[in-house]
């Protein structure tokens, strides 16, 4: 019996062993039979690696030989055929969110699609961070070797983000039930959008807009987090309670936390950005009040209910980017119907902590997961974990190509309540509610064409002057993204404003790409995209033929440099494909 999962574990007379690659063939096999082992197998996918067996009555002594082989110094690895059940991870009845299914006799069809897009992947390969409170990483539903990643507690710099319990008004119970919807295995109870995603558990009990709460998007960051969820932000007003104070109090992000996030997005994911996530908020007020929401680089989910529609707590406003199931409340004042099931079904803190303290009326009766887990905070991983689908799907992606494929992806629900506007964006559901089968089907890699055209020049850059470049396209095809990229020497690159002068043929005014950042860094070498340089993104659909101008000015004095070579990437649009030429 395993005693951390309490699975059964069947044991064999069989061994896997591996010796040293440069240990000799003969030797290897002169110690096996000196150990009484037969070999079964001589295991092809590495070297000096073997299937033996025991004389059969070993029994348990099976372990005391594998146990005393792998003392040996040319001896890399070496332990018994342990057997565990397989079991097919899945998708549980009350996981209405996941999957149309029946919930205390009702059907439930107002999910996201998620089953669907588990027959394409399920995660795998992406690495999800929580930041949040505690997570409970001893539950059997974030096990497994490589599960989790780079765990950490913000607050307290340790390497242990379980729950602290620091005040018993509020324990650390949210965010288990957070990381359980974005990427619980589904092996026992329940599943996450993401079962075979990798976790960071992030704890974070510092108070909002401090230099901690900062610390942790770094360190996801730097530890390789693909997608960084986010439930959590300034406080809501009560939602039933239109004449709360709250609901006009305006919580702007802190400097030091929307630099934090930017280095998520210019360095994350190595380059191509961290997807960041944020919940709406449930005050029922404006999202726009929320500067960590309503921030224009992050995700804003807002929650929708078992009917289709708005949950009655979920923030509204232009910065709502899409919906995802979350639970919902009735509430006569404002003629809001009661939801058809208790919430979101997902994990829980182990035993009498957490939601659900051992009934199952509550969840299930170890109390090891709840069943009325909900507010945008449920919302907000369930769209994390569509995310890492995505980019498990195409790993290339960058922040801002996921955060649109988001607005494609998306189901127009409640048509006649949505208020959709003529881009069929919504105030209560963004672009809709999220369906994550669509979502995977877009992210698959697309037939592209494209070019690169480049050259060396090698020519200096003298200070306090102005010196440009020029680059011909010669191909008038519309074009789907450009890239340009920068190889110069210098001693000071803080001197330097470096801007892209497009054909005038484009339309465009010049694009600065590099404005005296970087202080006394010597040399550049960068590559400018639509992800690092959003008026890049404005030359989608147009012909870019004619000639392309990169002008460097040295704007101070002592310094000087060289432009080494300046390349200009087109990738031009598939022609089963099309591309919105920007207004």
């Amino acid at each position: 019996m395993d005693p951390k999962t309490g699975e059964p574990v069947l044991y064999t007379e069989n061994i896997f062993i591996k010796f040293l690659d440069t240990a000799d063939p003969d030797d290897c096999l002169e110690v096996l039979r000196g150990a009484g082992l037969t070999v079964k197998e001589q295991v092809t996918y590495a070297t000096n690696a073997y299937f033996v067996a025991a004389v059969e009555g070993t029994g348990q002594r099976v372990f005391d030989i594998a146990a005393e082989l792998l003392k040996r110094d040319d001896v890399e690895y070496c332990h018994p055929e342990l057997i565990r059940p397989r079991v097919r991870k899945a998708i549980f009845p009350q996981q209405w969110h996941l999957r149309k299914t029946s919930v205390n006799g009702l059907v439930i069809d107002a999910h996201a699609n998620v089953e669907a897009a588990h027959e394409i992947t399920r995660g795998q390969g992406t690495t999800v961070a929580v930041i949040d409170d505690g997570i409970e990483i001893d539950h059997v539903e974030f096990s497994g070797f490589g599960k989790l990643v780079a765990p950490r507690d913000a607050t307290l710099r340790s390497e242990d983000p379980r729950p602290k319990d620091v005040s018993p008004s509020f324990p650390d119970d949210h965010g288990t039930a957070c990381a359980g919807v974005v990427c619980g295995n589904g092996m026992h109870g329940a599943s996450g959008v993401a079962p075979e995603a990798w976790l960071m558990p992030i704890r974070l009990a510092s108070g909002l807009g401090s230099q901690r709460e900062a610390d942790a998007f770094i360190w996801a960051a730097d530890n390789g987090a693909d997608v960084i969820s986010c439930s959590w932000g300034p406080p809501d007003g009560r939602w039933w309670n239109p004449n709360d104070p709250l609901h006009r109090q305006v919580f702007p992000l802190p400097a030091s936390t929307r630099l934090a996030i930017d280095y998520c997005i210019n360095h994350g994911r190595g380059g191509k950005g961290c997807v960041v996530l944020f919940a709406a908020g449930n005050g029922n007020e404006p999202v726009e009040n929320d500067g960590y929401a309503s921030y224009s680089k992050v995700i804003a989910v807002a929650a929708c209910n078992d009917r289709g529609g708005r949950s009655v707590y979920s923030d509204f406003g232009s910065a709502v980017w899409c919906a995802f199931p979350s639970n919902d409340m009735g509430h006569t004042p404002f003629n809001h119907a009661r939801p058809l099931t208790p919430g979101i079904w997902t994990v829980d803190r182990l035993g009498i902590h957490g939601y659900n303290s051992g009934s199952i009326g509550d969840g299930d009766a170890a109390g090891n997961y709840t069943n009325s887990f909900g507010g945008t905070s449920s919302a907000c991983p369930g769209a994390a974990g569509v995310a890492a689908l995505v980019l498990s799907v195409n790993p290339a992606l960058k922040w801002n190509e996921v955060k649109d494929l988001f607005r494609r992806a998306c189901d127009r629900i409640d048509p006649q309540g949505g208020g959709y506007d003529a881009t069929g964006h919504s105030p209560k559901y963004g672009y809709g509610r999220l369906n994550a089968r669509t979502a995977v089907e877009l992210a698959k890699p697309q037939p592209q064409s494209g070019i690169t055209i480049s050259r060396v020049f090698n020519e200096p850059i003298p200070d306090l002057q102005t010196v440009s470049f020029s680059l011909e396209a010669a191909d008038d095809t519309p074009v789907e993204s450009v890239n340009v990229e920068v190889d110069l020497q210098h001693t000071y690159i803080g001197d330097l404003v470096i801007t892209l002068v497009p054909p005038a043929e484009t339309g465009m005014v010049p694009i600065i790409l590099h404005n005296r950042g970087g202080g006394p860094t010597r040399n550049l070498k960068k590559t400018y995209d639509a992800a690092n340089t959003p008026a890049l993104a404005d030359l989608a659909g147009r012909s870019c033929k004619g000639t392309w101008t990169l002008r460097i000015r040295d704007a101070a004095a002592q310094d000087f440099g060289s432009l080494i070579s300046f390349s200009l990437g087109l990738a031009f649009v598939h022609p089963d494909r099309a591309v919105v030429s920007p207004p």
